[in-house]
């Protein structure tokens, strides 16, 4: 039997779900009902971050509407962040204690940071997950250490910690620029990257003057240490070391990979609950490996939009996202340029920042159209 007078609930705001919101705008609303939960109005785009840190866009620039997008889908607004799901019931709790029932349910909150579990506890820390907050203490910082010599250590070697880097040494309004350095870890500079890209980005961390620390970052007796030696004084630490699993779809009794991440299937359905769709950082696929990237998440909106008007439909899902060979990345190296990379090739000029904001502002502008009511 057709399942379309069902509630959904859209748990979290996320890049999938921004374009589950989009389908239902331009498709209709495959449910009697459906309900938005999630603690902001807004999503912030991750990747016009370093842009904003350089003073290459305003802070929101990056900023797409979700209360807007929302309501133009007919679905309902929880501004609340989910801490457990009864899954007997199907019901989600709040922080704030508020049950909500549903009939299906799709999770796109992202993961949490681990930055503490990684490097330890100190003041001077500050994780990049959640994006909103670390922007808010980025901003706080900045405005008390302007006109200041800082130091700036940056932990995580991966493309985020890189941009990072870049983006925290050209930072908008500081004369002089912030002194950084760059701890990559034990498995050095863009692991996973082919050796062209790796070696553009060297040469421009020695043109920067950034300086490199292949080793683990840690806070020892409140000293911060790489590779077994001090790299005090630092003013600042901001940690890129990846995202962890939050504790509650486990402990609510979803399946979970071994790392706490709920585990799906090829169409993003819960391998233990078929009413429960994740996607995103919160997500593992058990069929195949796609990383925890925002660009996996962007792309494997439109599938779960899919999947989720099949079900709605009382049809099985049919689409499975499946990762391209290579995917484009494009890192902003902070000074008016950016370093492509593409599999093997890489690309270096200020083309490719160009082509990297032209391609960041035409996803916010798709979603803003959406949001005015064009």
């Amino acid at each position: 039997m057709p399942d379309a007078k069902k509630h959904i609930l859209l748990i979290g705001g996320g890049h999938a779900h921004v374009a589950v919101l989009a389908d239902w705008i331009k498709h209709g609303l495959p449910a009697e009902r459906a309900t938005l939960l999630t603690p902001h109005p807004m999503l912030r785009y991750s990747g016009m971050v370093p842009g904003w840190i350089a003073g290459e866009h305003r802070a929101d620039d990056g900023l797409v509407d979700l209360t807007a997008l929302a309501r133009r889908a007919g679905t309902e607004l929880a501004f609340d962040r989910c801490c457990g799901l009864d899954l007997d019931r199907s019901t989600a709790t709040t922080s704030s204690g508020e049950t909500i029932q549903f009939d299906y349910a799709s999770i796109d909150t992202g993961g949490v940071g681990r930055a503490r579990d990684v490097v330890g506890d100190d003041p001077r820390l500050i994780d990049i997950r959640p994006i909103d907050v670390f922007v808010d203490r980025l901003a706080s910082w900045r405005h008390t250490a302007r006109g200041k010599a800082v130091r700036i250590a940056v932990v995580g070697g991966g493309a985020g910690g890189v941009e990072l880097a870049f983006a925290l040494r050209n930072t908008s309004g500081f004369d002089p620029r912030p002194d950084i350095v760059l701890a990559t870890g034990d498995e050095g500079l863009l692991p996973g990257f082919a050796d062209p890209v790796r070696e553009r980005v060297l040469a421009e961390t020695r043109d920067q003057e950034i300086r490199l620390i292949e080793g683990n970052a840690r806070f020892e007796d409140g000293w911060l240490v790489a590779a077994d030696r001090s790299i005090e004084p630092v003013d600042l630490v901001v940690a890129a070391t990846g995202s962890a699993a939050p504790d509650w779809p486990g402990e609510s009794g979803l399946a979970c990979d071994a790392d706490g991440f709920i585990a799906v299937d090829r169409h993003q359905r819960s391998t233990s609950h078929p009413n429960i769709f994740a996607v995103g950082d919160v997500a593992a696929r058990q069929d195949r490996h796609i990383p925890h990237s925002g660009v996996h998440a962007v792309f494997a909106g439109p599938v779960l939009a899919d999947n989720l008007r099949q079900v709605l439909a009382g049809k099985e899902p049919q689409r499975s996202y499946r990762r391209r060979w290579n995917n484009l990345y494009l890192l902003n190296t902070g000074n008016g340029s950016a370093i492509a990379s593409y599999g093997p090739f890489a690309a270096q000029g200020p083309w490719v920042v160009q082509l990297k904001h032209w391609i960041d502002k035409r996803w916010i502008a798709t979603y803003a159209e959406l949001a005015r009511g064009g």
